[in-house]
């Protein structure tokens, strides 16, 4: 039986890979048991959340049973996987998927220090003593682009401690940028890669939003954006490097999708709990709270998406995580980084338990399965209009 808490309560969506099957199943669960729902009308994740009204079609969407869903999150991994059998995948294919960075006070402060340190991790505490010292608690009371914020800034100015993180986080315009490309996000069970070049990294546990076409948003899933934190503290440019990288992304375990019983405001009043745990022993836990968050997840979906950059298939938007990890690991002042096969567990009861295993991209398996391959094996399907 999975520990991961499945939400009873909620409509949930993802995708599932199953014998016989060239191509991720669209599936849903209901009273335990994980029900494929694919169909000519929405053959996709993309195409389910399209429509007029994705929580009823869900609802009301003929299918059938592919198996428990305990046993399907047991055998999806990271303990034990059996390609033979179904298991999860990344719950969105077709939609893009983009990040907002700097979004919370403490992730702010840390930016800070990455930028300030250079990637070196010796220099951190020091660093983070010292501009707490200037920054103070402040930030937290700011609305990002008001008068006093920018007051705030020319004082930061003046102090010699301003930055191109305090911009983004004070500043009108938020931090967005493209977590990883369509179809290359993984999910629950899977590994997720960090670079071999990188001695200083984190998992950043967030909410990640499901956005449609219209800039509608439509439901939520959990994910982890890891993130390298030596490789964006040389250079702001490296951001790419730093975050886009084989079996970076990871989303799931479901989408929990909108409806009479959940919605954005029970997101906002959420918190995100982490749990790391290592096999030398270390075990690191902390949490984010939504309702720590400087700007609204409205109006970061407002800065992402428009008449100024649209997203035909929709996109996937995590928003940021207050969380950034200081516990010592192996020594101290080294700080905390990432070694291989830490088991990471991000959690919320709204939307369950996304748990991954940590390797290097380099060894993680290689994402080969794109979108023109999933346009060809519906085709031959006969599931496409």
């Amino acid at each position: 039986m999975s520990d991961v808490t499945i939400p009873q309560d909620g409509l949930l969506v993802g995708r599932v890979r199953t014998p016989g099957s060239a191509f991720p199943r669209v599936v849903t669960v209901r009273n335990g048991r994980v029900i494929d729902i694919t169909a000519k009308s929405a053959p996709t994740v993309r195409d389910v959340c399209e429509l007029a009204d994705p929580a009823g079609y869900v609802a009301a969407a003929e299918g059938h049973d592919i198996g428990g869903v305990a046993d399907i999150l047991d055998n999806s991994g990271p303990d034990k996987f059996f390609p033979h059998k179904p298991y999860l995948v990344s719950p969105i294919d077709l939609q893009a998927v983009k990040a907002a960075g700097v979004t919370f006070v403490v992730s702010l402060l840390e930016r800070v220090i990455e930028e300030q340190a250079r990637g070196d991790k010796a220099k951190a505490d020091a660093l983070r003593g010292e501009i707490l010292d200037l920054i103070g608690t402040d930030l937290s009371k700011l609305v990002p682009g008001s008068e006093t914020a920018m007051k705030v800034k020319q004082t930061l100015i003046a102090k010699g401690v301003w930055s191109q993180y305090l911009e983004v986080g004070i500043g009108p315009d938020p931090e967005i940028f493209t977590k990883c490309q369509p179809m290359s996000s993984v999910g629950y069970g899977a590994d997720v890669g960090v670079l071999p070049i990188s001695e200083w990294n984190n998992p950043e546990p967030e909410v990640a939003l499901v956005v449609t076409s219209a800039g509608k948003i439509i439901g939520a899933t959990l994910g982890n954006d890891v993130n390298l934190r030596d490789v964006e503290g040389r250079s702001a440019l490296l951001l790419g490097k730093a975050k886009d990288n084989n079996a970076s992304a990871s989303l799931g375990p479901f989408i929990r999708l909108f409806d009479a019983g959940f919605s954005l405001e029970d997101i906002k009043k959420s918190d995100i709990s982490l749990n790391v745990t290592g096999e030398d022993g270390f075990v690191l836990e902390g949490h984010s709270s939504m309702s720590q968050i400087s700007r609204t997840p409205e109006s970061i979906v407002e800065s992402a998406t428009g008449r100024h950059h649209q997203y035909p298939d929709g996109f996937v938007l995590y928003l940021g995580t207050m969380f950034a990890p200081v516990k010592d690991r192996g020594g101290v002042g080294k700080g905390f980084t990432h070694k291989s096969n830490d088991i990471v567990t991000i959690s919320t009861p709204l939307l369950g338990s996304l748990r991954n295993r940590v390797r290097l991209s380099t060894e993680c398996p290689p994402w080969t399965y794109g979108a023109s391959h999933l346009m060809r094996d519906l085709s031959k399907a006969g599931l496409l209009n």
